[in-house]
């Protein structure tokens, strides 16, 4: 009995083995059939969601980004063209893989925040340098040190002059002579002796109070604040003999305080007066002041066309351990933030703008997994939004994530370029010496900049940071009549002003910002030998050097030499490869 249950159930695993070898397997070609491999779950083949040219039969790395490859199912082809120009086609799976997502162009208020870094002076209306009236001694100091707070009329010092001194006698002299039957001279007399006193430095209150205050045992006068401030500056000291003109003290009205910044042309459509600044400073954490834009000066400098604007903040007087401070100090550095809202436009996600050789395109969606290029025109950029002039309608959806895949995709059916536009270049002329001299100015910078990191030197860094403020904005102003290197050297020019870093890690990040666009300008110069261009180098184990940092990063060198890493520095500094052209 057993042996024919084992029989019968040998015959019934035959039966279905053969059912499935005729339906799903075939003898012919030793491939899944595809339609029964999609509804089995197995995948046709594997493809990179970056590189879509990369395929296997079997799950693996993209050989080019390391990205996991990802499954393709029978329903889903892959990454296909469509059959009109800029259109591009997606199969479902594929539109999963690369994570494609849309966003719908509408009216709304355009946002933008502009970041400053500046110094906080005083109020330059409110500035007093006291100097000695007349030759003179100081006999006694009564404010001392730096940082003392004055009120107006409280005695800084007491000295002894002897012009001072005859001309008090003078004065005197007049006015008893004065309290008897007085006659025209004698009034003009006392009226110049009066002004002669006010010119060698006394108040009108002690001119007033001298008859009172003066004997022939006390010969001294007091020296008194001329307004209500703290001193910024004590020139003298007690036995000290002063000459006319000399300064003794430095008084401040820091009751107001001035954040002067530089703000270049762009920047002047999103600034107003009275505008609210959001103002921190790394020597009051976790405070942030508020202050408003006072003034905008219409001069700009011609060579980094920047010009000044001037943020004035309440500095109200604080009790710390019984001492009385101002809560902000004298000339700090400090960051500024100023928030502008703009009435509401067509505008889209930053991030669905391309802008391959200067021309700003989109992917908006057409249908299930169908996406169409358009060109489009562009207005102002907020932070997240941009303004769209022209391409594109209110209710149309735009491609935010996976545009730059569908885009790869585009430029491999149109066999060159992406459609509708042609593949940037500079000029066939050579550049001018001008332009050429503002090009080696920008990867000299850049080069600079990358050798302080590689030496893991944040001071350097810092120093040689502060000559992007001149060099980039000059190369901006002289390359804008060439679209092909427009773009580049703007988006260099938008990374390039950032507050000093206080970490390696920070600075690494905001080299990479900057380094990017400037490696693209070499990369297009070298192509026609319009510059003596820099060496391009890449790293591609970046991932972990700096917050947010890709796994790829670039960097250019200037001369010959070894390989230094910026992203590392010592830690692996010969870590990378030459890109060659």
């Amino acid at each position: 009995m057993k042996r024919l249950f084992l029989s019968l159930t040998v015959v019934c695993l035959a039966v279905l083995a053969g059912w499935f070898l005729r339906g799903v397997w075939h003898p012919e070609s030793g491939i899944r059939n595809p339609s029964q491999a999609s509804t089995s779950g197995a995948p046709l083949f594997y493809q990179s969601p970056m590189h879509p040219w990369i395929k296997s039969d079997k799950p693996g790395k993209c050989t080019i980004c390391g990205m996991d490859l990802a499954p393709v199912f029978g329903a889903d082809k892959g990454l296909d063209s469509g059959a009109g120009q800029g259109l591009v086609t997606l199969g479902t799976n594929s539109v999963q893989a690369i994570h494609v997502a849309t966003s719908e162009a509408a009216r709304r208020p355009l946002t933008h925040t502009l970041r400053f870094a500046g110094t906080i002076d005083d109020d330059d209306t409110r500035h007093r340098i006291l100097s000695a009236y007349v030759d003179a001694r100081i006999e006694r100091l009564h404010v001392n040190y730096q940082g003392a707070e004055v009120t107006e009329g409280q005695p800084l010092a007491t000295i002894y002059s002897p012009m001072l001194l005859n001309a008090a006698r003078e004065f005197l002299t007049f006015r008893r002579s004065m309290l008897s039957p007085a006659d025209a001279a004698t009034g003009h007399g006392m009226d110049a002796a009066t002004a002669r006193l006010r010119a060698l430095g006394l108040s009108a209150l002690q001119v007033a109070q001298l008859p009172n205050t003066f004997s022939e045992t006390n010969l001294l006068f007091e020296i008194l604040a001329p307004m209500t401030g703290t001193v910024v500056a004590r020139n003298v000291y007690e036995g000290q003999s002063v000459k006319e003109g000399e300064k003794m003290f430095e008084l401040a009205d820091f009751t107001t305080m001035w954040l002067k910044l530089e703000a270049y042309e762009r920047d002047l459509g999103w600034l107003r007066q009275g505008q609210v600044v959001e103002v921190t400073s790394a020597a009051l954490p976790g405070r942030t002041l508020s202050g408003r834009v006072a003034f905008i000066d219409p001069n700009f400098d011609e060579k980094t066309r920047s010009t000044k604007v001037r943020v004035e903040i309440p500095n109200p007087l604080i009790e710390t351990g019984g001492v009385r401070r101002r809560e902000i100090s004298h000339r700090l550095l400090a960051d500024a933030r100023v928030t502008s809202v703009a009435p509401e436009v067509l505008a889209i996600p930053r991030s669905s703008v391309l802008n391959a050789g200067g021309a700003p395109i989109v992917y908006v969606e057409k249908g299930p997994a169908a996406y169409e290029q358009r060109r489009v025109t562009l207005g102002r950029s907020g932070d997240d939004l941009v303004e769209v002039l022209a391409g594109v309608s209110a209710g149309e959806r735009v491609v935010t994530r996976g545009n730059l895949l569908i885009d790869a995709q585009a430029q491999l059916n149109s066999g060159a370029g992406t459609p509708e536009k042609t593949k940037p270049s500079v000029p066939s002329a050579s550049l001018n010496a001008e332009q050429t001299s503002a090009l080696q100015g920008v990867f000299a910078a850049a080069d600079n900049l990358a050798r302080a990191l590689a030496a893991d030197d944040l001071t350097a860094f810092q120093a040689h940071s502060a000559a992007l403020h001149t060099v980039v904005p000059a190369a901006a102003d002289v390359l804008k009549t060439i679209p092909s290197l427009a773009a580049h050297i703007d988006a260099a020019n938008r990374a390039a002003h950032w507050s000093p870093p206080s970490d390696i890690a920070t600075a690494r990040a905001r080299f990479h910002a900057f380094v990017t666009p400037v490696v693209e300008l070499a990369k297009l110069t070298r192509s026609t030998g319009g510059t003596s261009a820099p060496r391009i180098f890449q790293c591609p184990m970046t991932k972990k050097s700096f917050p947010t940092a890709p796994a790829n990063a670039f960097w250019l060198q200037l001369g010959e030499g070894t390989i230094r890493n910026p992203y590392f520095g010592a830690e692996m500094l010969d870590c990378g490869t030459e890109v060659k052209p």
